[in-house]
């Protein structure tokens, strides 16, 4: 089994989070060849708690990166990128880090077993619970079976560069899986013990308030190619299980439509959007798991056919 894999954190302000994220990776049974964390203009104790950490674990390698107020979607990215220019190991998979996680300690260990079972799985993680403010319960983030979550992407190396990397823009994170099935990898997410995690601040609330992130994630959506019918659904279906229930789904849908009317330009070509809404709107009648299987074999046949006529015109 190969087991080489290197992890990438853009890092801002994160004190109040990142020590538990160390101490998850710490007792990792299965540890990265290199950790890059990216410091990106932190003013708190961040750096001064990864420097002492890493006398402990030498694979983490900081990297400092100046820059004003980090623009959402994009600049994480940008972050991102420079981390993965540093990177100076060989490796077979690479992760896309947050450093506001609380993992298990066979994570990645059970990330990689399931890459190793599967040579067309090109993306993958487990599902993000956050601890309810009212309840004090682990709640999911509802992430779906067809995709890898954002704080924590998981990628094969041949995948990741065939994709082309990551879109600096809002909504990069729904995007890359779509392009991972278009090049012919499979994209998905589980729920189990050892790949459970707790995601120390709630999904879209990061960057100035929760709403904000609502109205994000709808621009979003609608930037990855989202149909319309597959997002009111999904929107709706969010308004009952996720905080902050109705006013956020409201959020959300301003955001899409907002881009819509304002002329988006959405990140893939006709042929990539057709795909993705191809998927969605299969997705609404068969469930996301189905069609996300759908798509990828379908895409594979097409694929196949591109090669075979290549072969016979040479």
């Amino acid at each position: 089994m190969k087991d080489r894999y290197v992890l990438v954190s853009p890092c801002k302000d994160e004190g109040k989070y990142i020590e538990k994220t160390l101490e998850s990776v710490k007792n990792q049974t299965v540890a990265p060849v290199q950790w890059v964390i990216v410091d990106d203009g932190s003013t708190d104790n961040s750096v001064e708690l990864i420097k002492k950490y890493q006398q402990d674990m030498p694979y983490i390698k900081l990297v400092h990166r100046s820059s004003g107020e980090r623009k959402v979607g994009g600049g994480v990215i940008m972050a991102f990128n420079e981390g993965l220019a540093a990177v100076d190991v060989e490796y077979d998979f690479i992760c896309k880090f947050d450093v506001d996680l609380e993992l298990p300690e066979k994570y990645f260990e059970t990330i990689l077993r399931k890459m190793d079972a599967d040579p067309k799985l090109g993306t993958c993680s487990g599902k993000a619970y956050y601890v309810h403010p009212k309840t004090g319960e682990l709640t999911s983030e509802m992430c779906g079976d067809e995709a890898s979550v954002g704080m924590i992407k998981f990628y094969r190396k041949e995948c990741f560069e065939q994709i082309g990397g990551f879109v600096a823009e809002v909504g990069w994170d729904g995007f890359d899986c779509h392009s991972a099935r278009w090049h012919g990898w499979r994209a998905c997410s589980w729920d189990e013990p050892d790949l459970n995690f707790v995601h120390l601040r709630p999904m879209g609330s990061s960057h100035k308030n929760i709403y904000k992130g609502r109205i994000r994630h709808g621009k979003g959506q609608y930037l990855l190619g989202a149909h319309p019918l597959f997002f009111l659904a999904s929107s709706a279906l969010r308004s009952v299980k996720q905080r902050p229930y109705i006013i956020g789904t409201l959020y959300s849908m301003y955001g899409y439509f907002q881009a819509w009317l304002g002329g988006g330009k959405r990140f893939g070509d006709q042929d990539i959007t057709k795909f993705i809404q191809a998927y969605q709107l299969r997705a609404l009648k068969k469930g996301k798991r189905e069609a996300a299987e759908w798509a990828f074999q379908k895409r594979l046949k097409e694929l196949e056919g591109h090669r075979n006529e290549t072969k016979a015109a040479a």
